[in-house]
């Protein structure tokens, strides 16, 4: 895709919606952590329904211990792979807690370095509460960037290594909010609505119902 059609088609996502934020619920920065966490391989409606009760009990590293693990389970039953991830949710509050003073850290390396946390979840986090201008390459953002030809590649890192080259510095802040939005409700891996899509005229995908 050239630049000029780059900075289109993100000024006509920008137009339509100036200020994308996750759908995650949280209430703060370790509340986002744990739903980023639990959102891998989970809808956001999904996390969100099984976090309203945990949240409202549970609004840091210390508590989330004091909770224990067959007591997070019970919150997050209805989500995939709920032991694991329950597993790593009480392993990284207890590092939050003996390491960093109940605070959720500002780095990619610190981030990186928690339990159940790799770099998609650190761009998440680092963008969402810090504003840093990464990208956070899930399936949508993935499926979108080939579909698009906007950042092609085979692999995630090569799609996020793409779009860091790609993307305008001015629409970097919130880049993959309206990627990861475009993906769950336009651009859909099964039927997507071409005939609606506000960036049809500038998409190369040869399925392109348009």
């Amino acid at each position: 895709m050239r630049p000029a059609e780059v900075r289109e088609l993100f000024g006509i996502w920008r137009g339509l919606n100036p200020d994308p934020r996750t759908e995650l619920v949280y209430e703060n920065p370790f509340q986002l952590l744990v739903a980023v966490v639990l959102s891998a391989q989970a809808t956001d409606k999904g996390v969100n329904k099984a976090t309203a009760p945990l949240f409202a009990q549970v609004k840091a590293p210390a508590e989330m211990v004091a909770l224990g693990e067959e007591g997070l389970v019970g919150f997050i039953r209805s989500i995939g792979l709920y032991r694991t991830k329950a597993k790593n949710v009480l392993a990284l509050s207890g590092v939050l807690v003996r390491g960093h003073g109940g605070e959720v850290p500002r780095t990619r390396e610190e981030l990186e370095a928690l339990p159940g946390v790799g770099r998609k979840t650190a761009n998440v986090v680092l963008n969402t509460l810090y504003d840093e201008p990464v990208m956070a390459v899930d399936t949508h953002v993935f499926r979108v960037c080939n579909r698009l030809q906007l950042a092609p590649g085979k692999t995630v890192r090569e799609v996020e290594e793409g779009l860091q080259k790609a993307v305008p510095e001015e629409f970097k802040p919130r880049a993959h909010h309206w990627l990861i939005l475009h993906g769950r409700y336009t651009c859909t891996a099964v039927k997507p609505k071409c005939p609606v899509c506000p960036v049809a005229h500038l998409c190369r995908w040869p399925g392109k119902t348009v």
